[in-house]
C-alpha cells in the first residue's frame, strides 16, 4: 500500500480488505467504513504494487497521455449523447487517469505528490478565486465572477506577460481558434464575424448552433474536395491572429510560436 492509500488503510480489516475483489459487495464497504473512491485508489495501488499488474507497473505520466486524451473525448461523447450509465463509466475513466498519474507521481524522486495533495491545491484554487462566496467581496453576475477569476489569475501567475500565455496548445483548432478569440478581445483585437452569407461560393444563412455545424461541415467538404488541408488553413489564420495580438500589445517581438507549432508565415 503506497501513499495514496492512506485514507483507506484506518480500520482493522485492512489486511483482508487489501485482498478484496473491486466488485466485492456493498455489505463489505458498509462494514468497512471505505467509500468507492477509497476503494478505487486501493485497487489501483494493488494493481501498480508488488505482485499486481505489469502494465500498470511500468507507465508514466508520458505513456498515459494518449490514453487520458481518448478517454476525455469518450466522456465529451457520452455527455453529448450517452445514456446515465455511459456518464458514470466514462466520468469513472477520467478519474482513474487523476488516480493513475497521482500514484506515478507518489513513486517519483522529485514530485512525491498524491491524489490528496491534488485535492488540497484544488481546493486552495477554488477558495482564491471566490472571495465572493468565502470571502466579503461581492460578484452577483457571472460577467463580475469571470472579471474577478480573470484579476485574481493575473494576481497568481505574474509571470504571464501576453493575453495569450497559458492557452493549452494540444487544444483542437476550432476550440483554439475559441479561446484565442476570447483572449485577443481583451486587447481589442477582434475577428469579422460571417453573417450567414458566405463571401464566395453557395450562399449559408444559419441562425442556429446546428445550422451552424451544417455550415462548418459544408467548409471541411468543400476543402477536402479541393486537396486543402482544414486544419492547416484554421492554424495560418490563428498565427495572424496572434501575430496581431501581439502588435496590439505591444509585444510583436516576442509573439509565441509554439501555440500552434509554426512561426507566422511559415507552412502548416
Amino acid at each position: 500500500m503506497n501513499a495514496m492509500g492512506d485514507s483507506a488503510v484506518h480500520n482493522s480489516e485492512q489486511s483482508r480488505a487489501d485482498q478484496v475483489r473491486p466488485d466485492q459487495n456493498r455489505a463489505h464497504q458498509d462494514r468497512s467504513g471505505e467509500s468507492g473512491l477509497d476503494e478505487l485508489v486501493r485497487v489501483l495501488a494493488r494493481l501498480r504494487g508488488p505482485g499486481g499488474c505489469a502494465w500498470d507497473a511500468e507507465q508514466t505520466h508520458a505513456s498515459l497521455v494518449k490514453h487520458l486524451i481518448e478517454e476525455t473525448h469518450e466522456l465529451v461523447e457520452a455527455i453529448e449523447q450517452g445514456s446515465r450509465e455511459d456518464l458514470i463509466e466514462e466520468l469513472g475513466d477520467v478519474l482513474y487517469q487523476v488516480l493513475f498519474h497521482s500514484d506515478i507521481a507518489a513513486h517519483t524522486p522529485g514530485e512525491e505528490f498524491d491524489i490528496n495533495d491534488v485535492a488540497q491545491a484544488m481546493t486552495r484554487k477554488m477558495v482564491a478565486r471566490h472571495p465572493h462566496v468565502f470571502g466579503d467581496e461581492v460578484a452577483d453576475s457571472a460577467e463580475l465572477v469571470m472579471l474577478k477569476w480573470d484579476q485574481l489569475k493575473a494576481q497568481e501567475k505574474p509571470e504571464r506577460t501576453s493575453v495569450l500565455d497559458g492557452i493549452p496548445l494540444g487544444m483542437p483548432s476550432l476550440l483554439l481558434a475559441d479561446k484565442i478569440i476570447g483572449r485577443a478581445a481583451k486587447v481589442g483585437v477582434t475577428v469579422k464575424e460571417v453573417d450567414g452569407r458566405g463571401h464566395c461560393g453557395p450562399v449559408w444563412e444559419f441562425d442556429t448552433e446546428e445550422a451552424l455545424g451544417e455550415v462548418l461541415l459544408s467548409i471541411a467538404a468543400t476543402a477536402r474536395a479541393r486537396g486543402w488541408d482544414a486544419e492547416r488553413a484554421l492554424r495560418g489564420a490563428l498565427r495572424d491572429l496572434q501575430a496581431e495580438v501581439g502588435a496590439a500589445e505591444g509585444t510583436a517581438g516576442a509573439v509565441r510560436t509554439d501555440v500552434v507549432g509554426f512561426a507566422p508565415g511559415t507552412q502548416g
